[in-house]
């Protein structure tokens, strides 16, 4: 048997190898819950503290701004002290914003809080699509690694849930609760990942090939697959592939990352740039294109279409977690059959024609001098399908190509940039909606977010195909002129 194949030829599922990507997950959950949990939580917080639009955005702004250097430092420290390290790191980080949060007498208590916790998710945002993608044997790694970006729904959907029960609590606990609740597994991770391996790519990167393969033998189900990943792992770092000494000197570079974003944005090669630019280039476009607006400001939608009481208002947008997390599951099952460009077309393709819809609702809405309920049904569906449209696709679909698609050497970092520029644009959506949609109306700017995503189609149909393809193969798959000759390479493990 080789690569992981039974007997029949048929792939295996490592237990291990999904066990571990699971447990580190658990940080990309506490992350979407406090994306899901704020939208309830701060028309709680505005009730409460009496404050206005503008610090409502400020309040949002600063903890996504809070993100960029979380995002920068993370990839530095997993280079440098390793993937699961900054898990536990993040996870520290979370369990203190989130005490503060739930304890903040005052708004400038609160800004404090949110600025750690978005700290946190700079980190959650970095190391555990890493984590996965090097963990993970190349047959299954669209499952393995688009197992984040099914935490972060489900976390979404736990953040909706509790806004609509905790909501029902009186004003001033309520919300505290809401922001507090993710320093409870924030607590149970650190002692979870004390437990867990280290991944066997940054192992190898700092010379430590002997642990390197202890890891690979539990990861992978078959002795060959873990000596084919280790030796093409070897290859990629600089060490003899015949070399069988447990620990092997190496640079300094190599170990640290050190001068990584130099290389990668000075002296980078033709398929680094090609690989640099459709990184960049989905994750900006996953932003802008209307789902981070939807996410913190489904209520705000809802009552612009016409719904007006906060019970009603927190149940619609429970709706909005429960789509997310329902197509989000489909997708990882499709990652590694249908492949990772496909699903980017179907789904910016039905975000374009559902922002349709739901600019033609609002606009009605409103142009009308009464509550229509077709208005409010339609508006509400219409959201819910979009939001499946981006999971099934666009949202997992991001953070799993970008995670493979960066050679070893940049990969932390790499992906670090990566969730800088996510957070930016993130920043520069949240930041903004209220007053654009004011200038320009609440119809207009989903008109606006149709043809950002119709652009997003255009850039999505000339991007490489890498399912099935080992991490290792990323450059060669760049490093050809043509799609069609991309997708006639070989894939892995066929």
């Amino acid at each position: 048997m080789e690569n992981g194949n039974d007997g029949n030829g048929n792939r295996r599922f490592n237990k291990y190898a999904c066990g571990s990507v699971m447990a580190a997950s658990i940080v990309s959950a506490i992350y979407g819950y406090v994306v899901g949990v704020m939208a309830g939580a701060l028309v709680f917080i505005n009730e409460d503290l009496k404050i206005s639009d503008l610090k409502v955005q400020f309040l949002v702004s600063m903890s996504h701004v809070c993100a960029l250097p979380g995002c920068m430092a993370a990839g530095r420290t997993s280079d440098y002290k390793g993937r699961r390290c900054t898990i536990i790191l993040a996870s520290i980080i979370f369990f203190l914003g989130s005490i503060v949060m739930a304890g903040g007498p005052s708004y400038p208590i609160l800004i404090i809080g949110g600025c750690i916790v978005g700290f946190g998710v700079g980190f959650a945002l970095i190391v555990a699509p890493v984590y996965s993608a090097e963990i993970s044997p190349p047959s299954y790694r669209g499952f393995l690694t688009s197992l984040p970006e099914l935490s972060i729904n489900l976390g979404l959907l736990l953040g909706y849930v509790s806004n609509y029960f905790l909501g029902k609590l009186s004003l001033k606990l309520g919300w505290r609760l809401m922001v507090g609740i993710p320093a409870i597994p924030s607590f149970g991770l650190i002692i979870l990942m004390l437990k867990l391996v280290e991944s066997p790519r940054w192992l190898i990167m700092q010379g430590r090939v002997g642990e390197a393969r202890k890891v690979l033998l539990l990861v992978s189900n078959t002795k060959e697959e873990a000596e084919q990943r280790l030796k093409e792992i070897k290859a990629v770092v600089g060490i003899d592939e015949n070399c069988t000494q447990h620990i092997v000197e190496v640079t300094k570079k190599t170990s640290s990352g050190s001068g990584a974003l130099k290389e990668l944005f000075c002296k980078p090669s033709p398929p680094v740039r090609r690989i640099l630019l459709a990184a960049i280039g989905v994750h900006v476009l996953l932003q802008i294109g209307g789902i981070a607006a939807i996410l913190l400001y489904g209520p705000r939608i809802f009552q612009r279409a016409g719904i007006i009481e906060n019970s009603k208002l927190m149940l619609a947008t429970v709706g909005i977690g429960v789509s997310k997390f329902v197509f989000t599951f489909m997708s990882i099952f499709l990652l590694d059959r249908v492949g990772r460009r496909i699903l980017l077309l179907i789904s910016s393709g039905g975000m374009v024609v559902t922002l349709l819809g739901m600019g033609i609702c609002l606009t009605v809405a409103e142009h009308s001098t009464e509550k229509v309920q077709w208005v409010i049904n339609f508006t509400i569906v219409a959201t819910y399908i979009f939001v499946a449209f981006m999971s099934i696709g666009i949202g997992p679909v991001t953070w799993v190509y970008s995670s493979e698609i960066f050679p070893l050497r940049f990969r932390a970092q790499g992906l670090g940039v990566c969730a800088a520029v996510n957070r930016i644009t993130n920043v520069a959506v949240v930041s903004t909606f209220i007053s654009i949609y004011k200038a320009i109306t609440m119809g207009g700017i989903f008109f606006m977010f149709a043809s950002i995503n119709a652009m997003a189609w255009c850039f999505y149909y000339f991007l490489p195909e890498t399912k099935g393809r080992s991490l290792e193969d990323m450059e060669t798959i760049f490093g050809k002129n043509s799609k069609l000759e991309i997708q006639t390479l070989p894939e892995y493990n066929k």
